[in-house]
């Protein structure tokens, strides 16, 4: 009888996640009658785009020739957008985020440069397809713990395992930058000089990092058979050969002014993330030529005397200041479940002073040239990947209902845990006749 029981428990957890990844593609697709927003250019009334072999081949008003075996799908009233991507997420890295056990996100030590947010992502993750019912096709997942976190990915919200799901890896080494300010708050128990003794510690233990690296390079150039390899370090190297941008989590001004300062020391190309002071630092940016990803809108002001609508005005002081920024996640375990809204934090930005256009432009294209991606991604372009996905509106409003996805010409599954769940529990009020 146990074991009666455990199997149908085991049964019943199976088939309560049913979501199978898509097939490829198996022939072409012609999306017709459909409003094209392409992102990269004008809107496109009554367009067309013809994808093969999860690429993008034709697209424009009338596609005058059209391969043999072609499907033909008619959208009228309906729009095309490029497929959203989440930047500073841990999507894929953590499940229940009181369940140590699923924190994949969290290694020991603070220094791990040789972690690598691909090897721990889990495609099977229930998040997953809640994520991508709101049009979000691609997540930046990043390791989070410690000084030096590790590497972050660029993994597509649909495949059967973290291999196929890459789009990108490595996209960029994450460091959290100490804080540079002194708490005084009751329930920090540190006193001022212990603060300053760990924050000047730890920015030179990022300067004795550098070093190292550099000297870890100059050895393998010097005799490579004689050096043994180190994951660490030969990650490290990738970063002082500049060929991996350093993405640096900082808010403050006084964080974001000593990251920067940093960085051009150290000669590293520097991505800022979390940036809930740069509208105050635009010229040092600008100057600099760094890029930010913002936190999410959808948050308290910093200060107490602050503007309530400071975090939703960010986006258009950057944009104003012609700095390229997108809107991401602020990469908390707890935020993961809700990294649906991301087309809403947009919406919040476009409502307080940033032009439609490129409030969907900083969950799409400027998202995808930040992180490397967007000779792939980010727009709907002829040789780019079918990354798309179809609305019967604007999806950065809210009432918006995204219809179909599709990942590099893979028709994905709709369904999730929120829908089945409202499924059931429709059903459930009609059986007592209390709905139609």
């Amino acid at each position: 009888m146990k074991r009666i029981i455990l199997t149908l428990t085991l049964c019943s957890f199976v088939f309560s996640s049913d979501q199978v990844p898509a097939p490829v593609q198996a022939h072409p697709i012609l999306l017709k009658d459909v409003t094209v927003h392409p992102v990269s250019g004008p809107t496109i009334a009554k367009g067309q785009i013809l994808f093969e072999n999860g690429k993008i081949i034709a697209m424009g008003n009338r596609i005058p020739s059209i391969p043999d075996g072609t499907e033909e799908i008619s959208l009228a009233g309906k729009h095309l957008y490029p497929g959203l991507i989440a930047a500073n997420t841990v999507m894929g890295l953590v499940e229940v985020s009181a369940i140590r056990s699923t924190r994949d996100f969290a290694e020991v030590g603070s220094f791990n440069p040789n972690v690598r947010a691909e090897v721990s992502y889990n495609p099977d993750s229930e998040l997953i397809p809640v994520t991508r019912s709101n049009g979000i096709a691609i997540a930046l997942s990043v390791p989070q713990s410690g000084l030096v976190s590790g590497t972050s990915a660029s993994m597509m919200l649909d495949g059967w395992t973290s291999e196929t799901a890459t789009l990108k890896a490595p996209i960029g080494l994450h460091i959290n930058w100490p804080n540079m300010t002194v708490s005084h708050s009751p329930w920090v128990r540190k006193s001022t000089e212990e603060q300053k003794k760990e924050r000047n510690k730890q920015l030179r233990e990022l300067d004795d990092i550098m070093d190292k690296a550099r000297a870890y390079v100059k050895s393998i150039e010097a005799d490579k058979s004689s050096q043994k390899t180190d994951l660490k370090w030969d990650r490290m190297a990738q970063v002082v050969k500049g060929e991996l941008p350093i993405f640096i989590n900082a808010n403050n001004v006084q964080q974001i002014e000593a990251a920067v300062e940093w960085s051009t020391r150290q000669g590293v190309e520097m991505v800022l993330v979390g940036g809930t002071d740069s509208w105050m630092v635009t010229d040092l940016l600008k100057q600099n030529n760094i890029p930010v990803i913002l936190e999410s809108t959808h948050k308290l002001p910093s200060r107490r005397h602050s503007d309530y609508d400071e975090p939703f005005k960010t986006p258009k002081r950057l944009n104003d200041a012609g700095i390229l920024f997108c809107i991401g996640s602020n990469s908390s375990a707890f935020q993961a479940a809700h990294l649906r809204n991301l087309p809403y934090t947009a919406g919040t930005a476009a409502a307080h002073g940033l032009a439609k256009d490129d409030a969907l432009k900083s969950v799409t294209l400027n998202s995808a040239k930040i992180l490397g991606i967007d000779d792939r991604v980010g727009s709907l372009e002829v040789g780019k990947d079918a990354t798309l996905f179809i609305t019967d509106g604007d999806p950065l409003e809210v009432m918006t209902t995204v219809e179909q996805l599709y990942i590099q010409g893979r028709k994905v599954d709709m369904s999730d845990r929120h829908k089945m769940l409202r499924d059931k529990y429709t059903e459930k009020y009609r059986q007592l006749d209390l709905i139609d």
